[in-house]
């Protein structure tokens, strides 16, 4: 697995004169979020003006998206046409889409497949369904233990469904939320980030004439916890390493508690460092009697001078 800092700004990985596939940063929005002013930067206005130096009239079409602190591969289109074809066609002309994800604990086994059926709240939380729900949508993606250590797990995902949140909802589910997403469930942010990352996705040309593969490579940022390296978070080893991982859907797994001494995912503990300063001792108040006592010696003092 070859590992890679992720760029502060985007990445052309292949283009041609249908699509355009680029390795987006986190941080970076696929769109920009309603509302905002037209100087939010993201992804699609860059995308825009890389193909506006060779076409003025240009413009990048959305065929999906990434959420913004996921980084990774992005498809667009150069055109209408190609977008139409594409959104179409989605599911039969891609024939994979991978991921990596960095989570808290190990799961049970070293693969499986997560299927449930997700919903969509008014605030645009995802959360699991009893299958058959109104709104409700199911989700499968199929998953793979790449690596673990330092009490968390490295997986390999690839995406049946591509449904809101997906990944993130259904590792949340079994016990193993992705690190640093808060809003499911993760305790610890050993990346600084949202550890989700697009790794690759292949697929048919809109208009035939073969497959196009992109990859992007893990980010180093996701390696380093697996050796205890994690940022923000000193790990302990002691006999609490030796503890099994929770088992899979247990609502503690990946830890237990928070604050210094809580116990870290897979076993040993968080400290935290002390950022006290130490407090200048406060003088003792001196009595009535001493100040008067004080106050007659400085007098004796000066009338002997």
């Amino acid at each position: 697995m070859r590992p890679s800092p992720r760029p502060g700004s985007p990445e052309i990985l292949y283009e041609d004169k249908d699509l355009v596939v680029v390795d987006k940063p986190a941080g970076l929005p696929t769109i920009a979020p309603e509302g905002a002013s037209g100087r939010t930067r993201n992804l699609y206005d860059w995308v825009t003006e890389h193909i506006r130096r060779r076409n003025p009239k240009g413009r990048a079409a959305v065929v999906h998206r990434l959420d913004r602190d996921t980084s990774g591969v992005v498809v667009f289109a150069t055109g209408g046409a190609a977008k139409r074809e594409l959104m179409s066609r989605w599911n039969e002309l891609v024939r994979t889409r991978s991921y990596v994800a960095l989570v808290e604990g190990r799961p049970d086994g070293d693969s499986g497949v997560l299927d449930s059926w997700l919903r969509e709240n008014r605030a645009g939380t995802v959360y699991e369904a009893p299958p058959g729900s109104p709104g409700a949508l199911r989700a499968v993606t199929r998953w793979r233990l790449l690596e673990s250590g330092g009490g968390y797990s490295l997986l390999g995902l690839e995406l049946e469904t591509g449904r809101k949140h997906q990944i993130r909802v259904q590792l949340a589910a079994i016990g193993h939320p992705v690190a640093g997403d808060s809003r499911y469930g993760a305790r610890t942010d050993p990346a600084g980030r949202l550890a989700l990352h697009a790794t690759s996705i292949e697929l048919e040309r809109p208009f035939g004439d073969g497959v196009v593969r992109a990859e992007s490579p893990v980010p180093e940022s996701f390696l380093r916890p697996l050796r205890g390296r994690g940022k923000d978070l000193y790990y302990v080893p002691g006999g609490a390493k030796q503890r099994p991982f929770p088992e899979a859907g247990s609502p503690a797994a990946g830890s237990d508690t928070e604050g210094p001494g809580a116990r870290a995912p897979g076993g040993g503990y968080m400290k935290e460092k002390s950022k006290q300063a130490k407090e200048p001792k406060k003088k003792a108040q001196k009595t009535l009697k001493e100040k008067r006592k004080e106050k007659k010696e400085k007098a004796a003092n000066k009338s002997e001078e």
